[in-house]
């Protein structure tokens, strides 16, 4: 079995994983259970954790090349050691609006914000319940009931820091930290995706001021040469002559040679008829003679003696 395989297969049950992992964790410590109900919250909550912890050990031993998996798979470690994020996955419908354009950038944007919206919520409960275990029985405590712990991490999320309500204990004070390096990470993926959005919307209407990327010129080189190839066979034979194609060299590609049939035919073309090795009369008949031989009486008669 290979890594993406094995994936595949666990990915459903590690999201019921940190359901349960979610559930069994707000219960502890909002319910602030005692004895064996807080006994049976934390072996579900442990059971989870050691569930994420082997799925990512497994994926990491399977993996062809595990330095290079580790440094693809940033947010694979993420999910095991916060398992709650991978519930983050289940907003996946929400990335497929109805009306926006499906290009690469819109559904990029669409993920981003979506995932990073969902991330930030996430983060902001967990902080609260793991802020509120800490600090709840601590000496000199003000967090202590769950709607002041929500309210202490949407403010450090935010890095606002009001400064009303503060933790006590170095357990609550890296759940600070943790929190606040999260969210200012999380601000800065939604305040770019955000940008990127209304920078699109404004340049809407002035796709002209917009610079080609290397794709967009490379198909423009391509279609160039295709029809620079195509010139000189869709010109055709003239009338009782063999059809006569560029000399091109070995090397040459195919649009060397149909520029040089082009710069043949504006040479012949710009030379005259005097290039042509015809003389042009005028339409008037050979045998009575040029202008200059005619009577200058203008009957039409010759000039020359006899005439």
């Amino acid at each position: 079995m290979d890594e993406h395989t094995w994936h595949k297969r666990t990915s459903t049950p590690l999201i019921v994983a940190s359901l349960a992992y979610l559930v069994a964790y707000s219960w502890r410590v909002i319910a602030d259970l005692q004895g064996p109900a807080w006994a049976a919250a934390t072996a579900v909550v442990l059971v989870t954790w050691a569930m994420f912890i082997a799925d990512y050990l497994v994926r990491l031993t399977l993996a062809e090349n595990r330095v290079r998996w580790f440094r693809k798979h940033l947010p694979a470690l993420a999910f095991a050691l916060v398992p709650v994020l991978r519930l983050v996955r289940m907003l996946r419908f929400l990335t497929h609006v109805p009306g926006m354009k499906t290009t690469a950038g819109g559904v990029l944007r669409t993920q981003i914000l979506v995932y990073g919206v969902g991330a930030a919520l996430i983060l902001i409960y967990i902080a609260s319940l793991a802020v509120l275990e800490a600090e709840r029985d601590a000496p000199g405590a003000d967090i202590t009931t769950f709607p002041i712990a929500l309210w202490w991490s949407c403010v450090t999320v935010t890095t606002t820091g009001f400064g009303d309500y503060t933790p006590v204990t170095d357990a609550g004070r890296w759940v600070g930290v943790g929190l606040m390096f999260g969210g200012v990470a999380l601000a800065g993926v939604i305040t770019a995706t955000l940008a990127s959005w209304v920078l699109e919307r404004a340049a809407r209407d002035h796709d002209d001021e917009e610079p080609a990327t290397r794709a967009q010129f490379r198909a423009l080189m391509e279609k160039v040469d295709a029809l620079t190839a195509a010139a000189p066979a869709a010109a055709g034979p003239t009338s009782g002559e063999p059809a006569a194609g560029p000399t091109e060299s070995p090397g040459a590609s195919p649009s060397t040679g149909s520029v040089q049939t082009f710069e043949s035919l504006h040479s012949t073309s710009s030379a005259g008829p005097e290039a042509s090795g015809g003389v042009d009369t005028g339409g008037a008949d050979p045998d009575r003679g040029t202008e200059g031989d005619r009577a200058p009486d203008g009957s039409g008669g010759d000039a020359r003696p006899g005439g």
